[in-house]
């Protein structure tokens, strides 16, 4: 349940977050590469980013969400990023509780406000936002490759 859910920031580059964002992310993403210990104490290290952890009652890593913010002309901002919760774990608020942890976080490093975007096939997702009280904007997202 929710109150087994423990939610933190990734600290430092050790082999158990490595190996446990290794086992998430292609949950979410069949198209990302494994990440390195460079490449998440790069993450760690970067002050626009905060990298959250969901414990379970056991300890083990079962969620991950990124938040960044960043200053513009027009204020700070912030973006939830990589939002993923283990297949197995899903439907214990997970999600939910790092969604909240990632909000307050925001709202104290000052943000005016918190973007994301989540496919329409993420079904429980979608329904997590709107229930957070996202709500779906009118625009265009567009995306440059390399």
């Amino acid at each position: 349940m929710a109150e087994d859910v423990m939610i933190e920031l990734a600290r430092s580059a050790d082999g158990e977050t490595l190996a446990s964002l290794n086992a998430l992310i292609p949950q979410l993403s069949s198209s990302a590469r494994p990440l390195e210990v460079g490449d998440l104490k790069k993450l760690i290290d970067d002050g626009n980013i905060s990298l959250l952890l969901a414990r379970d009652r056991n300890g083990e890593i079962s969620g991950t969400l990124t938040l960044v913010t960043f200053s513009i002309p027009t204020g700070i901002r912030a973006i939830i990023e990589d939002v993923v919760v283990d297949g197995q774990k899903r439907g214990m608020s997970i999600g939910a509780k790092l969604v909240d942890f990632a909000l307050d976080l925001a709202l104290s490093l000052g943000a005016k406000t918190v973007d994301l975007t989540s496919r329409p096939d993420r079904e429980s997702a979608n329904r997590l936002y709107l229930r957070k009280g996202f709500q779906i904007r009118e625009t265009n997202v567009y995306r440059f490759s390399f």
